[in-house]
């Protein structure tokens, strides 16, 4: 349930404008990552505010007035609104940000009235789009990229007219040294229906006659997604994914059902059950690609994740042990912790008890095949370094060989020197235990260069 509130700064008095309810959740962590922002919309002078909602199950705009009352649904389709951008009350208009073309996660810049209407899109190319308004509301920049071009700047007028460019990216050096840009995919999801999207990487010197190891990159948290579709590789696993390409390994992102951007019932998939859903649909897009690129070699996966993605890797390395062969899981909590950031999605512990004892990892200890490192800082308040604490005591009680790197004084998110180290031992980590090469001792300048290509078998 949200709430939206109107207060008297004078005397404090307050009353409730507008209910949100639903009966799995609304927003989710937006109260966390700042997205609640995004779901009001003032309007100037006294016509009321514009506010997203997804009670038709997916994420429109709504006009009310101060009062409550609808007085006008702005956008509706089968996609959702991402945010709205601005009002022009004279010209009655709402430009806004949505994902409202064949391809799936493409953002683009549309206006519509106050009253609705038909949407004008106001961006051409595929890809991203970020777009900043005139004072005015006359024109608009717009910075465009997608996977495979790079980022070019142009001005238009509100009607979407181009009317200049003012600046265009030149990747020629890029890619005159060999490099390719991330394949973008398409796969079906574990229930053999749903679409799911990602993006491959590949090494500079990719040979397709090699089998290279292959690396899932994975978050599956249900508040974000981490598949880029920018040139820039703007999600936080994205450039990690691409260096690791460099090191000699395929390595992929995926966003599983459960997670944002799509449709209510997309992410309601995983809700009240977190943990059932994510890692098949993970094994079911591993094997997809390898099925049509042999140069993939299912004999050598790994995983790699922090936070709620080191909550996944762990699990992908214990629900799915004849699949993933090394695993790194950075700060893995369980969903019994963290209570603000589980409970949106699983409801109470005491309403929900079977699904957050399925959801335990530790449990599972006795299941672990493969090579596994766990990393995890002292200091770390968003997943509690207790709960990997009872992982390690897990898997001594069921004797399994494992890695430990403890970080003191580190936080949920490595810094420094913590960080530099981190990410030494996760690189040479699967070095080893995927391509069979040796560790790589402190400060030594081997691996600067570019990787030896994939072992052939």
């Amino acid at each position: 349930r949200l709430d939206l509130m109107a207060a008297d700064p004078a005397t404090g008095a307050s009353r409730v404008v507008l209910t949100e309810e639903s009966d799995t959740f609304v927003g989710g962590l937006d109260f966390i990552t700042g997205g609640w922002r995004q779901v009001f919309h003032a309007i100037d002078g006294a016509d009321g505010f514009l506010w997203l909602s997804e009670r038709d199950g997916w994420r429109h705009v709504y006009h009310h007035d101060y009062d409550g009352a609808l007085l006008a649904r702005v956008t509706a389709g089968g996609f959702p609104v991402e945010r709205v951008v601005a009002v022009d009350r004279e010209r009655d208009r709402v430009f806004l940000l949505a994902r409202g073309e064949p391809r799936r996660y493409d953002t683009h810049l549309y206006r519509t009235g106050l009253g609705g209407g038909p949407l004008l899109r106001l961006t051409d190319a595929p890809g991203e789009h970020q777009v900043q308004l005139s004072p005015s509301k006359l024109r608009f920049l717009d910075t465009h990229s997608s996977l495979e071009r790079p980022p070019r700047t142009e001005l238009r007028d509100a009607d979407g007219e181009l009317v200049r460019v003012l600046h265009e990216a030149d990747a020629s050096a890029l890619t005159g040294s060999g490099w390719t840009p991330p394949e973008a995919f398409v796969v079906k999801a574990a229930d053999g229906v749903t679409e799911l999207y990602g993006a491959l990487f590949k090494p500079v010197y990719f040979d397709p006659a090699v089998r290279y190891p292959v690396i899932d990159f994975l978050y599956s948290g249900p508040f974000i997604t981490v598949a880029p579709n920018d040139f820039g590789l703007s999600t936080h696993l994205a450039p990690y994914a691409q260096a690791m390409a460099q090191m000699g390994f395929i390595t992929f992102i995926v966003d599983p059902r459960g997670t944002t951007g799509r449709s209510k019932a997309f992410q309601d998939a995983s809700y009240g059950r977190i943990g059932e859903i994510e890692i098949p649909d993970h094994v079911s897009t591993l094997r997809q690609l390898a099925a049509t690129r042999p140069f993939m070699d299912l004999g050598r996966v790994g995983v790699y994740g922090h936070s709620w993605g080191g909550y996944f890797a762990l699990r992908a390395m214990l629900t799915a042990p004849e699949v993933f062969r090394a695993g790194v899981a950075g700060a893995p909590g369980e969903l019994t912790e963290a209570a603000p950031i589980n409970e949106p999605y699983m409801g109470l512990p005491a309403d929900n008890p079977g699904a957050y004892a399925a959801a335990l990892n530790a449990p599972l200890a006795g299941q672990l095949q493969g090579e596994l490192l766990l990393l995890h800082g002292t200091a770390d308040v968003n997943a509690p370094f207790s709960t990997t604490m009872r992982m390690v005591q897990a898997l001594i009680e069921a004797d399994k060989d494992f890695d430990l790197l403890v970080l003191p004084g580190a936080a949920h998110g490595f810094q420094g020197a913590h960080s530099r180290y981190a990410e030494r031992r996760i690189r040479d980590f699967f070095l080893e235990h995927l391509r069979g090469e040796a560790r790589v001792a402190a400060g030594s300048s081997a691996h600067s260069g570019p990787a030896i290509p994939g072992k052939s078998e």
